[in-house]
């Protein structure tokens, strides 16, 4: 399929990047909101949307607070303490072991960062800001969006109107609550947002992405309103939404990590100039760099045995010609020659970055000529499959994941959010819990399985989909809400022996429950 390159990405940056952050922030140190002596009178809603979306691209930009919460609690990711580097007073540690405490500060940035959001969503929403109707779907949308982060993670919503006094103490809205208070915000957004075809328009709100959000609010419904068992006709309406998606021209592509490059492409349905730095250097060792980052990696971000053995291939090898499918990626031997227009920064005849691979990378690593690269004691950089534990760690133990390429630029600004296949797989799923569809849940399945030169499957069991999940969106947000789900995150794995059941939600933080009498702590905490 032909790509074209996304001429206006690099002004969308500076248009973002040239926004203010937001007066309105939450103060760490409770869940109420400053700055609001006198009236409210409204914002200037075209101005605050943009603070808001700018607040957002940080945010998600971001390895630690959100990233770090999401993915280091789950079976994708640890960061492995390496003598003193990564030890960072256990905040890691704790995250991969489920023995988090009420004082985390991952878990206290994420709860004020999102109620902030929340909050400056309403101010823009509120009718004395005179938003147009697309201001206000947009609005309603990323107000949906960090509310889906507060309720998968904490279970209750603080809610503040803006025309609350200082004095006033904001309400808290039950899961169930706020539930139904996102979901109607989607349903009177999609309305009034445009449909944006795939192509260079996708870093702002869409009926896609709102369809998309919509529909992974009702995946998740049983789990937030208690029931246990989804109901077969929100599993319908998940169908149906993700073929309203598919009607407007998205749909499964081929050349899986080109889908994580700055070009259009037929999946990406919601994306955002955040850099990517963080997703590449995170675990790539000291010694591995680029022309454009001279100073290397940062040698933290790995993931577990158990993780890497779900894909096809040999579970000692990832070099091309391992049997592996797409997903696993594969670790060159050397760089590319560099022809044309390549990027060849530094004039070594190789393609900039070309000599670091993609997905897992295990094994001995490579320089641009194919010279053995060394870690600093001298030994080989040759990542190992095994670690002896979350401490003890030296410079190449750990398998390390790679989605986005420093051969497409070491910091460029095109981070995916919301991505066709994870709801093509939502369907699948939505299919094989009642919904009714006139597809079924094993062919969508082998579709994209075949796309990624994975083998297909002969029948298709819960666990089977959680693990198909776990291969096409690993680093992607979503592995932590998937365990729950499926009701696997309270099981071991590597390193992590607490099968405590109340950690399907992190604590209230301790300073926000001392300023809010509303809001009561969660179970076990």
């Amino acid at each position: 399929m032909k790509r074209y390159k996304i001429y206006n990405l690099i002004l969308s940056a500076l248009l973002l990047g040239a926004v203010g952050c937001t007066d309105l922030e939450i103060e760490e140190t409770d869940s109420r909101f400053p700055n609001l002596s006198g009236e409210f009178t409204g914002v200037d809603a075209g101005e605050n949307l943009e603070n808001l979306y700018n607040a957002v691209r940080g945010q998600v930009e971001n390895q630690e607070n959100l990233y770090g919460m999401i993915e280091v609690s789950s079976d994708e990711f640890l960061v492995p303490t390496r003598g003193t580097d990564w030890g960072d007073n256990g905040l890691w540690r704790t995250l991969h072991t489920h023995t988090w405490s009420t004082t985390h500060k991952f878990i206290r940035i994420v709860w004020n960062e999102q109620n902030s959001n929340i909050y400056n969503a309403t101010t823009i929403i509120d009718p004395l800001s005179n938003p147009t109707p697309q201001q206000a779907a947009e609005a309603k949308f990323l107000r949906a969006y960090s509310m889906f982060w507060i309720i998968d993670l904490y279970g209750q919503v603080p809610f503040r109107n803006p025309e609350d006094g200082p004095d006033v103490i904001p309400s808290v809205m039950t899961r169930a609550e706020a539930f139904d208070f996102a979901v109607k915000d989607l349903n009177e957004a999609i309305a009034d947002l445009p449909s944006t075809a795939p192509g260079s328009g996708l870093n702002k709100a869409s009926k896609a992405s709102a369809q998309y959000l919509l529909a992974k609010y009702l995946l998740n419904k049983h789990i937030y309103l208690g029931t246990g068992t989804p109901e077969a006709a929100d599993m319908t309406r998940v169908v149906e939404l993700v073929d309203a998606i598919q009607s407007q021209g998205f749909a499964l592509q081929q050349g899986y990590f080109e889908l994580f490059t700055d070009d259009i492409d037929t999946e990406t349905i919601l994306f955002t100039t955040s850099s990517v730095g963080n997703r590449i250097w995170n675990g790539m060792h000291y010694n591995q760099g680029a022309p454009d980052n001279t100073g290397g990696g940062w040698n933290g971000f790995t993931t577990l045995a158990e993780f890497y053995d779900l894909f096809e291939g040999d579970p000692t090898s990832n070099y091309p010609g391992s049997g592996q499918e797409e997903r696993r990626g594969y670790v060159p031997t050397e760089g590319i020659a560099a022809t044309g227009d390549a990027n060849d920064i530094d004039n070594d005849g190789i393609e900039d970055g070309t000599n670091i691979g993609f997905g897992f990378l295990i094994g001995q690593q490579y320089g641009p000529k194919g010279q053995e690269l060394k870690d600093r004691p001298g030994g080989p950089l040759s990542y190992t499959k095994d670690l002896p534990g979350l401490l003890g760690n030296n410079e190449v133990t750990g398998i390390r994941l790679l989605k986005y390429s420093p051969r497409n630029g070491s910091f460029a600004n095109h981070l995916v959010l919301f991505r066709y296949a994870d709801a093509h797989l939502m369907k699948a799923e939505a299919i094989l819990r009642g919904g009714t569809s006139s597809e079924e849940a094993l062919t969508l399945v082998n579709e994209l399985r075949t796309l990624r030169d994975a083998q297909p499957l002969n029948s298709l069991t819960e666990d089977d989909l959680i693990d198909e999940r776990g291969r096409e969106l690993y680093g992607e947000y979503w592995r932590r809400n998937d365990l729950i789900r499926f009701g696997r995150f309270n099981e071991t794995w590597e390193f992590k022996d607490n099968t405590e059941s109340f950690r399907v939600l992190f604590p209230i933080p301790a300073n926000a429950i001392i300023t809010n009498p509303n809001l009561i702590q969660n179970e076990g905490y």
